[in-house]
């Protein structure tokens, strides 16, 4: 029998895409961090395990609020997966890069695991991607950015 209803999964997992929206636009990631335990791991493939809540705040404070990733404040989940049974979620989330200027999108997705701990905390996150893709989009971002704003500039 599974631990947790799936309402209280989707209630919590609604109030995860929530504060991170809240977080991504002030840049105060604290709430987002206080989404989990004390003793929560998460696993990044590029800057790796962070252990613990306070590490987890510290790394992406870090991340979140120098470039790129300063410059990347939405995270549309494009579709989501809710486990009963083991109390996970795993879900697409869409890392959007801001309005380059001209009113285009670029976004690169990661898979996204994460396990509930209950109360309304995760015990665990992991972020799976390739971090080539995300180089790529981000060249291509920075090249709408140049001319949105050499278009700007011009008389």
């Amino acid at each position: 029998m599974a631990q947790w209803s799936r309402g209280e999964l989707e209630g919590a997992f609604a109030e995860y895409q929530r504060v991170a929206a809240t977080s991504g636009a002030s840049g105060d990631w604290r709430p987002w961090a206080d989404l989990f335990t004390e003793d929560a791991e998460y696993v990044e493939h590029v800057y790796g395990r962070m252990h613990g809540r306070q590490a987890i705040l510290e790394w992406i404070t870090a991340t979140m609020t120098t470039y790129p990733g300063s410059e990347m404040p939405e995270f549309p989940i494009e579709w989501s997966l809710i486990d009963e049974e083991r109390g996970w979620v795993v879900c697409q989330v869409w890392n959007r890069m801001r309005d380059p200027g001209d009113g285009s999108v670029h976004q690169e997705y990661n898979f996204t695991l994460l396990k509930y701990a209950g109360g309304g905390h995760w015990s665990y996150e992991e972020d799976i991607y390739n971090p080539l893709h995300f180089g790529t989009m981000l060249a291509a971002w920075e090249a709408a950015r140049d001319a949105a704003g050499d278009a700007a500039a011009a008389p």
